[in-house]
């Protein structure tokens, strides 16, 4: 087999397109809970909230608060001390044949990327303003009725420019196996079955969600959290709408479920809002940062390698003082069991598959009606089968790390890969909108380094770096030739135990 070489001169190209549209990026850290509890004073102000969420940042966060509350707040769960914010988003749990609910490890709190990522001919990214909040995604969709995959973001014009395909193509479920090459961020818009997160995800299943990063330029929040910001054209960069001129930075969620610990066992992953589908994946956003020292960071911390530490400005507290972080829980809730051996979700959603928009109802409620019918067991979910590509080791590196380089994996040769075929129409039919297959069988490893993963570019031109193990975790850093993305998380064997607090719920 044919292997092209990454040449130096490659390498400087790679580089020069990451700085042609991406002038920087840092992770934030998260990496214990702040909470575990049914609040979101976004969509349920001042009281309970219908289902649990996994909270992240300010201990000043409750059913109530705003933004002086969470600046004025005594710690935060992320790692840089000067960031107040609170990052939300619902937990997954497992219902296994006895019909009982258990909570799913959330492997190493979650990450929130800061990507800034300018508008075409700009050079210009607006820290958010004192007191500006924000929701992505929709806790009520339940199907998908665009083509699976998502065609070639060169052909994202018409529906799917439109902010409904943009919004849905925002959300990403990655199936993770650190023996083979990674998958693309926002790849798939859709949790896979249990069958096929047993036959591929080994490590697991990693939450994606990138909210939107394109700003009316007034309006700090707005009644449903969402109508004063837009996604730019291709969700992570591209153009912004005409209302929408301010350019913010791209916050992408990231959270890692340990599905993989439930391989074998009979039952089924079900979203905490009651969404057995992904489709109704959701986050939240509340600035704690003060927005002079966010645009400092915005203008100062530019450097490609993501790392907090790579900021001068920032002030770094260790893991260990992060996750000691929790927030006071309402009185209704504070000894709300939300862990194990639980007889319905907690705040008792009701589960509902769609294809009909979910409604808020209690799972004793009537099941809901779709076209005359009622809705009461799974519909097919689609499948995207992964393929690995082949890889080589770059002979030197402009970042730090060991850099990896791959051909498409349906060719031997350094010849180009002929364009993707054009996506199957859509049925109108419910069972139809979505093309389910068998799972995908395990495949051969790829051999590598004892403990680090193989890592490649892909069709759509991702890079990965692998990087030291920090606090017993292995990152792997992806970048794309247009935009920068991901890190994933792999636990070490000795990671220490983090142990339960009682205020806030639970730890990771």
């Amino acid at each position: 087999m044919r292997v092209p070489t990454l040449t130096k001169f490659m390498q400087a190209t790679l580089f020069a397109g990451l700085l042609g549209t991406v002038a920087g990026f840092w992770r934030m850290p998260c990496r214990g809970r702040v909470g575990l509890a049914r609040i979101d004073p976004l969509v349920n102000f001042n009281e309970i909230a219908p289902h649990i969420h996994s909270i992240h940042g300010s201990s000043g966060f409750s059913i109530n608060a705003g933004y002086k509350d969470l600046i004025d707040a005594k710690c935060t769960s992320c790692q840089v001390t000067q960031d107040k914010s609170v990052y939300w988003h619902p937990s997954l749990y497992f219902q296994g044949a006895d019909g009982k609910f258990t909570l799913v490890e959330q492997v190493g709190g979650m990450l929130a990327y800061y990507l800034l990522n300018y508008s075409p001919g700009s050079t210009s990214i607006t820290a958010f303003p004192e007191g500006f909040e924000m929701l992505a995604g929709d806790t009520n969709q339940r199907n998908f009725t665009y083509p699976v995959p998502d065609v070639e973001k060169s052909l994202w014009t018409g529906e799917f420019a439109d902010q409904a395909f943009l919004r849905q193509a925002a959300i990403g479920f990655n199936c993770l196996n650190y023996q083979k090459t990674p998958e693309g961020t926002l790849y798939r818009h859709f949790l896979p079955d249990k069958a096929y997160l047993d036959a591929n995800c080994v490590d697991g299943v990693r939450f994606e969600l990138m909210f939107p990063s394109c700003w009316n330029g007034k309006d700090v929040t707005t009644k449903d959290k969402k109508s004063h910001v837009a996604y730019p054209s291709q969700v992570m960069a591209g153009t912004c709408p005409d209302d929408f001129p301010v350019r913010l930075p791209s916050l992408l969620y990231e959270t890692i479920w340990a599905t993989n610990a439930f391989a074998g066992k009979d039952g089924k992953f079900i979203i905490s809002n009651g969404d057995p589908t992904g489709f109704g994946y959701h986050a939240d956003f509340m600035t704690g940062w003060d927005p002079s020292f966010l645009q400092q960071a915005v203008d100062q911390c530019t450097n490609l390698s993501g790392n907090i530490e790579d900021c001068p400005i920032f002030d770094i507290q260790s893991t260990e003082d992060s996750t000691e972080c929790q927030i006071e829980l309402p009185e209704e809730i504070e000894d709300e069991e939300v862990s194990e051996n639980l007889g319905s979700l907690p705040g008792d959603p009701s589960i509902q598959y769609g294809p009909a928009y979910a409604q808020k109802a209690k799972a004793a409620d009537p099941v809901p009606i779709y076209n005359g019918d009622a809705v009461s067991s799974p519909v097919p979910v689609p499948t995207l089968a992964y393929t690995p590509g082949a890889s080589l080791h770059a002979p030197d590196t402009f970042v730090p790390g060991a850099i990896y380089a791959a051909t498409d994996a349906s060719t031997s040769s350094s010849s180009p890969s002929p364009p993707p075929p054009a996506p199957a129409p859509m049925t109108s039919s419910p069972a139809a909108y979505y093309a389910a297959e068998k799972p995908a069988p395990p495949p051969t490893p790829i051999t590598s380094p004892p403990g680090l993963p193989v890592a490649a570019q892909t069709t759509d031109g991702v890079y990965t770096v692998v990087t030291e193990l920090r606090d017993g975790v292995l990152e792997v850093m992806e970048y794309y030739l247009d935009v920068v993305t991901v890190t994933a998380y792999a636990q070490s064997p000795h990671k220490r135990h983090l142990h339960k607090h009682r205020r806030g719920g639970h730890h990771v």
